[in-house]
């Protein structure tokens, strides 16, 4: 039964805490294709009703068949299609397979690997590539690059899930990743980053000046129930999953703030969403709105600098820098810095002269 043809690629709408939970807690060997908690005023609706108004483009005939084959759990157990869905129920989409159905092809893209031995790889991801293959992205990822400089790596292959990617960063985002080599390493890391053990900093430019020297940004995280491509704040326990946030200002420039963000939990465009939600969305990020002029002058002469900046970075200015964690084998704390790279640099400095000339 070809149920996962119906479902389109989900990939990259799970969250780091979705791929070690994943590994870390799959004794059945059911594997989460998707899954999603009813709001707290869900009328009772059934569930393939229910599912049918989530996933797009997926019949009601399938969703009945997954039914009929234990594949749809309401807290953990599996349920029939005439299930009706009540607040709070957690729904979940499993498998018996793990969610990565395309053989990885071995491809040789330029990669920045900045540290490498038995176990693991640490890799300095350049913006605009995509980590993982995906819907409209089945080559020319950085997993297909892995596969490539692992491709004579004795017991390592492409297409297992408990080898390779132990988290994973937006396509416009830079910095550093890591990837397990064999499925000891994998392991082993993926609990730090469930028991929240690793370390993880980010740098943005958001838009305005943040008045607080340093913060913290504590709210659930979940996909926008009017917009499928984006995520949403929501207060906590009613919907979608708990994500914090802890912020430091590095340097106020006129219009915009340059901070560290550290990730306490991992969830889909955390940074993201969190910043955007305090009022200080990331400079450049078009799905979030950083692509307009948010804070500023409303002169022409300022409105071609910010045009020439976003050229300058044609993307959300946000880099993964700063990776630390545990190593499986040594039981050494290893720790990763990234310095920012080129296009999100010439904006900073492009700032930097702004406010001098500008005297702001």
């Amino acid at each position: 039964m070809q149920i996962e043809e119906e479902f389109n690629e989900i990939d990259d709408l799970l969250d780091d805490e979705d791929l070690t939970e994943e590994l870390i807690d799959n004794q059945d060997h059911k594997y989460i294709h998707y899954q999603v908690t009813a709001d707290k005023g869900q009328s009772l609706l059934r569930i393939d009703k229910f599912l049918m108004d989530r996933i797009e483009g997926v019949s009601r005939n399938k969703i009945q068949q997954a039914a009929e084959a234990d594949c749809i759990l309401v807290n953990g157990v599996p349920v029939k299609s005439n299930y009706k869905i009540k607040p709070l129920d957690v729904v979940a989409l499993v498998m018996d397979k793990p969610r990565i159905e395309i053989d990885i092809i071995p491809e040789n893209i330029p990669i920045n690997i900045v540290y490498e031995d038995e176990d693991l790889m640490i890799v300095n991801k350049q913006p605009g590539l995509v980590v993982h293959p995906g819907h409209g992205n089945y080559t020319g990822t950085l997993i297909n690059a892995i596969a490539y400089h692992l491709k004579d790596t004795p017991g390592f292959d492409a297409n297992d899930h408990n080898v390779g990617l132990v988290h994973r960063i937006d396509k416009d985002t830079s910095g550093l990743l890591l990837i397990a080599k064999n499925p000891v390493a994998k392991t082993f890391l993926a609990k730090q980053f469930i028991n929240k053990t690793i370390k993880r900093e980010y740098i943005a430019l958001v838009w305005g000046l943040i008045a607080e020297n340093e913060g913290r940004i504590e709210g659930n995280i979940g996909r926008d129930p009017k917009n499928r491509m984006l995520m949403r704040m929501f207060p906590l326990a009613e919907y979608g999953k708990t994500a914090v946030t802890h912020y430091k200002v590095e340097e106020r420039l006129g219009y915009v703030t340059l901070v560290k963000c550290i990730l306490e939990t991992g969830r889909t465009h955390q940074i993201r969403v969190h910043m955007k939600h305090l009022g200080h969305t990331i400079y450049n990020d078009e799905r979030y709105g950083g692509n307009d002029i948010l804070r500023g002058q409303n002169t022409s002469n300022y409105k071609q600098y910010i045009k020439n900046s976003f050229e300058d970075c044609p993307r959300q200015c946000l880099h993964a820098q700063t990776l630390g964690f545990i190593h499986p084998t040594t039981k050494e704390e290893m720790i990763f810095e990234s310095n920012l790279p080129d296009d999100m640099m010439k904006v900073v400095k492009k700032w930097r002269s702004f406010v001098e000339n500008n005297k702001i």
